[in-house]
């Protein structure tokens, strides 16, 4: 018998970032996520036989309500979420249009220059992907 806190959950998301409308500074979204209580990027599992990348764009739109263009693969995090091990795989993406409209499992989210989205995420975790989307766009 297939014991299921055994099978890995996939899941795939992305750091979502723009130019700020206001005065071109980088900004990363951040979502918030009431059942738990958290602040993080967008993120959620894949459906069956969706490519990663694929199922990461659409939590992004799912998520946040933008539209995202694709940049390089980040790290792939690792961790166990109620006791069953979970790989989530992360891009870095480019926010397009959109416009975000709050529902259950995503109530806000929140457009932070990276010094205070590294200090707003829930999970230590998440803070390296920042500094790391940072390096991808040599800014760091």
């Amino acid at each position: 018998m297939i014991n299921s806190y055994n099978i890995t959950v996939r899941a795939a998301g992305c750091v979502l970032w723009r130019r700020s409308p206001v005065d071109g500074a980088l900004e990363l979204c951040l979502v918030h996520r009431p059942k738990y209580d958290d602040w993080s990027h967008p993120k959620g599992k894949l459906k069956r036989g969706e490519e990663p990348l694929a199922g990461a764009l659409r939590e992004v739109e799912e998520e946040t309500g933008y539209r995202a263009v694709p940049g390089a693969e980040l790290t792939t995090l690792h961790y166990l979420a109620n006791g069953r091990p979970k790989q989530v795989r992360y891009w870095a993406a480019e926010a397009l249009d959109g416009e975000f409209t709050p529902d259950d499992e995503v109530d806000r989210i929140l457009w932070l220059p990276p010094t205070a989205a590294r200090a707003r995420l829930t999970q230590p975790r998440d803070r390296t992907l920042v500094d790391e989307l940072l390096h991808q766009l040599h800014l760091a």
